[in-house]
């Protein structure tokens, strides 16, 4: 009773009027009507009457095709500055009074009106259309995934305070607007903003969400995008590090030493951004741990930028085109895992050192557990390998991913399961079950122990290792979630999905914290940068964009390159190149310290001019015919890449 405005209660009220007693009693019967709600039936004559025509007007299939012509004369002939905020509302407004018709029962109308008013709309909407006109009784809108997703939730629209002012009057005017006027109250959110209507590329550039653009409020939440404050682990591996080096630069040692000590007294410096370094319970690091964290910080690393690209390294997999799904290559470079769509995993040793199996159970009862080499002792000398395969999933394998310390392996499944490998033993330790549909995506946090995974279920779920249920679930998305990625502080967790959204989500409250419209299609990839502030995604159609955490905007838009979608996205470990791997067979290098640059110094936070995106793009290579499923930048900056060899074109 909260809405007394519907069809319903005014038809009861005018059977009240009339005494028509009958039949207003099977009507209360029929809607489930309550003494005390229906006594307090008072509406106004006029209000009465403006339903019922409403309702009569809806019902009439003519109508909405004279009402929709209407609204798109009178956004051509706006002015620019309104007509290309206004443009936006065509979409919604098309595909609502199609399924209106639908439920009216005028099919033959609506699918006129779809074959008529169709092919007018954007060109990222025409697949959705494609989906939506399967659709022709209305018996077949709930079982229609789309057409349940907009007829459940609003359409989000942004319109400037005068273009809101505009659309106002000519509802007012226009006798044949209530249809609009009733979707536009029932099915689309208007987000009015401040300032001048925005021009067609703005428009443009954050358009093409399955459910309109995000609004402002939805990025108003303070992220903390600073990086933690590393701990102050350099005394532990100082004489291991002072041999390495010694081995690596005989004739000067003392030197290089010194200089590393320097650098690191820099280290502990705190980000003003970053957030508390107890703001989610981190794993405390293992003796082990920390000479291996700080071998990755103290790597001799070439300083890359325009002048200076990285060499590419390329593994290609032979006989596999169709079956090897997706690769990984862990933090140190030393092992690359391949998922395969039979269900198994391997792993290959990419240095000299092969892969030694466990010893027998009787050979393991006689070592000591208490000595520092157990690991080692627990080795099989004679069981070396430069492949290990793992079974255990039942259905193609979607994602692997390395652990920090390259002790452990996750994977991800269409069986809807992950699973949690040790790369000592090579077997499985934990199944991990809490999606109902395929694992698209799974990615370790940073800092070891949480693990993030998304699926075809629209969720994304945060993990722990020492747990066997979920942590946190994220849900918000509207289709599918295709890849997952956790900032480089551990803190949030960012979504690419089939919805044209790319979300972030803060780990520790559970909440959603930016919403990211701009893609026109299915977001497949994600990278945070070193620093933390950007992320880039790529989609379907080989589009890159970049986005600012700090305020949730669109920033850049890459220069489409990319002729296939872009499965695989890296930073520099300096942070200044950003390549880019895709379906086309093709890895491109981008000048990320350049747009970073720009876009710092543009305050008005509009999308990079085209004409200086040509100069992002430094380098392209191709390779004979292998689209790439991974890249991967070494500790000293060499670019490695994955593929599989899919035979001569």
């Amino acid at each position: 009773m909260a809405e007394k405005s519907t069809p319903l209660l005014a038809v009861l009220q005018l059977l009240r009027k009339y005494n028509l007693k009958g039949t207003e009693e099977i009507l209360r019967k029929e809607a489930s009507l309550g003494d005390a709600e229906y006594e307090t039936l008072n509406l106004p004559e006029v209000e009465i009457a403006s339903i019922l025509t409403a309702h009569h007007t809806e019902s009439d299939p003519y109508s909405y095709e004279f009402a929709y012509e209407g609204l798109k004369k009178f956004i051509e002939n706006s002015l620019d500055v309104y007509k290309y905020e206004l443009s936006t509302l065509l979409y919604p407004v098309f595909v609502h009074m199609y399924l209106l018709l639908i439920i009216y029962d005028h099919n033959e109308h609506a699918a006129k009106f779809l074959e008529k008013f169709g092919p007018e709309q954007e060109d990222y909407y025409q697949d959705d259309l494609a989906k939506l006109c399967i659709v022709k009784h209305k018996d077949q809108i709930k079982f229609n995934e789309l057409a349940q997703i907009y007829s459940a939730n609003k359409f989000e629209v942004q319109l400037s305070r005068d273009v809101s002012s505009q659309l106002k009057r000519f509802l007012q005017e226009q006798k044949s607007s209530t249809v609009i006027i009733n979707i536009i109250n029932n099915h689309i959110q208007i987000d009015v903003h401040d300032g001048p209507g925005r021009n067609q590329a703005q428009v443009r550039a954050t358009a093409g969400g399955l459910l309109g653009e995000a609004t402002r409020n939805e990025n108003r939440a303070k992220v903390y995008y600073g990086l933690l404050k590393e701990p102050e682990i350099e005394v532990f591996p100082v004489p291991a590090e002072d041999e390495e080096e010694a081995e690596e630069t005989p004739d000067k040692p003392k030197k290089k030493k010194a200089k590393k000590e320097n650098m690191y007294m820099k280290k502990p410096k705190s980000d003003p951004n970053a957030p508390p370094i107890d703001r989610i319970p981190l794993p405390e690091l293992k003796e082990t741990d920390k000479i291996e964290k700080v071998k990755a910080l103290r790597a001799k690393r070439v300083p890359l930028g325009p002048d200076c690209l990285p060499s590419i390294c390329f593994y290609t997999l032979l006989n596999s085109g169709h079956s090897a799904i997706c690769a990984d290559i862990c933090d140190d470079s030393t092992l690359l895992a391949v998922g395969f769509s039979n269900s198994i995993i391997k792993v290959w040793t990419l240095t000299p050192v092969r892969l030694r199996g466990m010893k027998s159970a009787d050979k393991l009862q006689d070592i000591d557990k208490e000595a520092g080499d157990v690991l080692v002792r627990m080795m099989e000398e004679r069981d070396r390998d430069t492949c290990r395969t793992l079974y255990g999933h039942s259905g193609p394998v979607y994602k692997v991913g390395f652990d920090l310390f390259k002790t452990m392996l996750l994977s991800c499944s269409e069986d809807s399961t992950i699973r949690l490998w040790s790369l000592h033993v090579w077997t499985c330790l934990v199944v991990y079950r809490g999606h109902t549909w395929p694992v698209w995506d799974v990615k370790w946090s940073p800092h070891g122990h949480y693990f993030a995974s998304c699926g075809h279920d629209r969720s994304a779920r945060l993990w722990a290792t020492d747990s066997y249920q979920s942590l946190r679930l994220f849900t918000g998305h509207f289709s599918d979630v295709d890849c997952v990625q956790f900032h480089p502080n551990s803190n949030y967790i960012a979504t690419g999905s089939s919805d044209r959204t790319v979300r972030m989500w803060d780990c520790l409250t559970g909440s959603q914290v930016r919403v990211m419209s701009g893609h026109k299609s299915t977001v497949f990839t994600l990278a945070f940068s070193v620093c933390g502030r950007w992320i880039v995604s790529g989609g379907t159609v080989g589009d890159i964009l970049v986005w600012d955490i700090s305020n949730g905007s669109l920033t850049a838009a890459l220069p489409p390159s990319h002729s296939g979608p872009i499965h695989a996205l890296a930073f520099s470990r300096n942070g200044t190149i950003l390549s880019s791997g895709s379906l086309d067979c093709t890895i491109k290098l981008w000048d990320f310290t350049q747009i970073t640059e720009e876009i710092v110094n543009d305050e008005t936070g509009s999308t990079a001019s085209t004409s200086k995106d040509e100069k992002y793009l430094l380098r392209s290579f191709a390779t004979k015919n292998s689209p790439i499923k991974s890249l991967h930048f070494t500790r000293r900056n060499l670019l490695l890449g994955v593929g599989t060899y899919e035979g001569s074109s």
